[in-house]
């Protein structure tokens, strides 16, 4: 993690997006693709750990709305990070509700934590599962554990960004963050001995 507790790997390309963000705002259709391809892989992330296969709906219907809206947009790269994942949070809860009146096949849903530190072995093994097989594992934990952990991790969110688009005290997000981890480590845990076992 980086200074603040904000993920290295979102630092690294948060002063490119808010220039590419900036430019967008004034129609630059180059530069919206750039924040585009900057954010869509974490957010897409996100969603998929909130509504599983319908993932790549949501984050269109999202986008279709941060398009839309990006004149009134107001910050940097971090602060276009955390409004994107807060309006696809907001299509994620509408589509599930939408399930709920329509009855489909269940997707776990559930909610994200915040990651400890920097070389700690949560991180080492969610970084060595696939991603397919992470968020299956995610989608088991309690549903504010699930998303903090997802925006945490997958958006790369620090922890009061992550509590502004979770409606949230950022202590209750970090406590959930480190709760899910907890969790997620004991379920890696119980596997690799449940498999060595079995050998």
């Amino acid at each position: 993690m980086g200074q603040g507790g904000e993920p290295r790997r979102a630092q690294a390309y948060d002063g490119e997006l808010g220039a590419a963000v900036a430019r967008a705002q004034e129609g630059d259709e180059d530069a919206f693709a750039v924040a585009y391809r900057l954010v869509q892989p974490g957010l897409l992330g996100y969603v998929c750990g909130l509504v599983g296969d319908d993932a790549e709906d949501v984050a269109s219907e999202a986008w279709l709305e941060i398009a839309r809206d990006l004149g009134r947009f107001r910050g940097d790269g971090a602060g276009f990070r955390g409004w994107t994942a807060t309006i696809a949070r907001h299509r994620a809860l509408d589509h599930l509700r939408r399930r709920r009146v329509r009855p489909q096949a269940a997707t776990l849903e559930q909610d994200v934590l915040e990651l400890p530190g920097p070389y700690s072995t949560h991180d080492q093994a969610l970084e060595s599962m696939t991603t397919e097989r992470a968020l299956d594992l995610v989608r088991r934990l309690p549903r504010d554990q699930a998303e903090a952990v997802l925006l945490r991790v997958v958006v790369g969110l620090d922890g009061p960004a992550a509590a502004r688009v979770l409606g949230k005290r950022p202590g209750a997000v970090r406590t959930a963050a480190y709760r899910g981890l907890k969790r997620l480590a004991r379920q890696l845990d119980e596997e690799a001995r449940g498999g060595a076992a079995e050998r």
